[in-house]
């Protein structure tokens, strides 16, 4: 069985680990560059978007409050509850930074560290959000879900991603000048810049310049 399904957006992975397919949830963020272009990065994975709001180098920190840290929430799960408390942020800040660190080395062809594994399981081993299926006329359970609800469905889409059967798709941008690290959702697997907006586009202006002189 293959481990994607077509959706609008392409091919989205099937998550093994319970036995049902993932909700699409939105994914990506608006980075501002040191020229002062604005560009639009989507990662390819929820996890590793999570990541990039503050623990994966060169993005500042994104949360300075719980508010900041609920924001990010109900942009992407919307049955999540936005009273974040500071442990919510506490706790949020410990996956980040263990998910960060365990990107980063796949990327680099190794292993995480076994204190980076241990924070993503035990986030990973407390309950997720459910899957429900629309069109019942009585709510099962609760009918909002906690945030610590939410940070257990991220670090179970990133153990997926992080797994040795996918894990060279986690690569950094081929750009000499760039470090922003992604997973490649792409049929063909040969996804190479962080952004088309931004290193693609540069590549292409360094080529067709190459090109113009070589002619010359």
């Amino acid at each position: 069985m293959s481990p994607f399904r077509r959706t609008p957006r392409g091919r989205e992975p099937v998550t093994r680990y319970c036995g049902y397919v993932r909700q699409q949830r939105p994914q990506g963020q608006w980075f501002t560059s040191e020229t002062g272009q604005r560009w639009w990065f989507d990662p390819g994975a929820l996890s590793l978007d999570f990541a990039y709001t503050g623990a994966m180098p060169p993005q500042p920190e994104s949360w300075s409050t719980p508010v900041d840290l609920g924001a990010w929430l109900a942009e992407r799960f919307e049955e999540v509850d936005a009273a974040v408390t500071e442990r919510d942020l506490t706790d949020a800040r410990a996956l980040r930074s263990a998910l960060a660190a365990a990107f980063l080395r796949r990327s680099l062809g190794e292993e995480p560290e076994p204190d980076d594994v241990d924070v993503i399981n035990l986030f990973a081993a407390t309950p997720d959000i459910p899957p429900a299926l629309a069109g019942g006329r009585r709510q099962a359970g609760r009918t909002r879900a906690r945030p610590s609800q939410a940070l257990s469905t991220l670090a179970r889409e990133a153990i997926v991603r992080l797994d040795d059967e996918h894990r060279a798709r986690i690569r950094a941008c081929e750009a000499d000048d760039c470090g922003y690290v992604f997973y490649d959702e792409s049929r063909s697997a040969n996804r190479r810049w962080c952004s088309m907006q931004r290193c693609g586009n540069r590549a292409k202006v360094r080529k067709h310049r190459a090109l113009k002189q070589s002619a010359a």
